[in-house]
């Protein structure tokens, strides 16, 4: 069987789903792995390397998708309901596609490779499970984009973020302000410390105060009635009106505070929490900047603009699209050992097998036998 990754065809996508250094892993489970002529050009690795470590080169796309038994694609489908996937004539039945299929937030694409016969494995579904850790895209991409994050607001801002004494004067930490400490926001937390920033970070779930306090920042807290934060997925959830009341005064406060913010709130399937209003950020000083990580499901500030920069009174707000795309070669790297590691449960000696005793397995498989089969998709639909 083969393993087939092509040149990703989504717009700015410079990612490729299959590394070099995976081929032999995958070799070792008795399939071929292949890429499309120029697959991984865009992310810095030659079609040489590839076929050094054992994996075709083909030229054509047809070609690929005709002969290939897995194809693992990091964006195979449009963005949005109401857009065709580029490559959906070329997988025929019985294809299996691995990939990040956004089910949650577009689901028609689902019912599209139902009708297509195609069996496809959602990575944005891996189960938050300690055995699926080396499988988790989601994590894996996600401290890409929280490093990034950080990056950007640096060249931005008009400060630096250490502390430096000299003999012109002292020059005071740029104070960066997180919103979110899931994996983006710790890993942004972490390189902001790294930098000399002073770093503050908030969460809905106060249980990752731990994690916060850990890598150097303050923990901001809201009262909160219960313990309703955490969904039993692993993510946070959505919270009542009385909580997001207490939690705009605090982030007010914050908010105005700070010379960088960098919000990574995202609730799955839904739109993101709107955690910076407007008039937060016109309190802010000028000069300061806040990168939007949840520009693509709407933002978590009220004026951010997906996919541009926006300047409101010298505060410059940026939201960004596809952040693990503009570190390629790390996050595809990242990104193909999470292919790897899952395709060591779907194959075995050579042929693909669907065991659905596997919770990862179960939880993860979107589509097959000309049904979605994924419940909460299902329930979408």
């Amino acid at each position: 069987m083969k393993v087939a990754a092509p040149l990703e065809a989504h717009p700015g996508e410079r990612r490729v789903a299959l590394v070099p250094s995976v081929a032999p892993a995958l070799a070792g489970l008795g399939v071929e792995a292949a890429v499309e002529t120029g697959a991984g050009c865009r992310a810095g690795f030659a079609d040489g390397e590839y076929e050094s470590e054992g994996a075709a080169v083909v030229a054509s796309r047809a070609e690929l998708f005709e002969s290939a038994g897995v194809v693992a694609q990091v964006t195979p489908m449009a963005s949005g309901d109401g857009q065709r996937c580029p490559d959906l004539d070329m997988m025929g039945s019985g294809l299996v596609l691995v990939g990040l299929l956004d089910p949650l937030g577009s689901p028609r694409n689902a019912a599209k490779l139902a009708e297509r016969g195609v069996t496809s494995f959602a990575m944005e579904l891996i189960p938050r499970i300690s055995r699926a850790q080396p499988m988790d895209a989601l994590t894996s991409q996600a401290t890409i984009a929280g490093y990034k994050a950080v990056v950007m607001a640096a060249a931005a801002s008009n400060r630096i973020y250490p502390m430096m004494m000299t003999p012109a004067g002292t020059v005071t930490a740029s104070r960066v302000l997180v919103l979110g400490a899931g994996v983006a926001g710790l890993q942004a937390i972490a390189t902001a410390r790294r930098l000399g920033a002073v770093v503050q970070a908030y969460d809905v779930r106060p249980e990752v105060k731990e994690q916060v306090e850990s890598l150097g920042a303050r923990f901001l807290e809201v009262e909160q009635e219960g313990d309703a934060s955490e969904g039993g997925s692993g993510y946070a959830r959505a919270m009542d009106e009385t909580y997001y009341e207490r939690q705009r005064e605090l982030m007010t406060r914050a908010v105005a505070d700070s010379d960088v913010v960098i919000t990574t709130a995202a609730v799955p399937g839904r739109r993101a929490p709107v955690l910076v209003s407007g008039e937060m950020v016109r309190a802010m000083r000028p000069g300061s900047v806040i990168v939007d990580l949840a520009a693509e499901t709407g933002g978590n500030c009220e004026l951010t603009q997906p996919g541009e920069d926006v300047s409101v009174g010298g505060v410059t707000v940026i939201g960004p699209l596809n952040v693990p795309s503009s570190v390629p070669y790390h996050a595809s790297q990242m990104y193909a050992k999470n292919i790897a590691a899952f395709l060591k449960l779907v194959v075995r000696d050579g042929e693909f097998h669907l065991d659905m005793d596997d919770a990862i397995v179960r939880d993860t498989l979107l589509t097959h036998e000309g049904e979605v089969v994924n419940e909460r998709v299902r329930g979408l639909l």
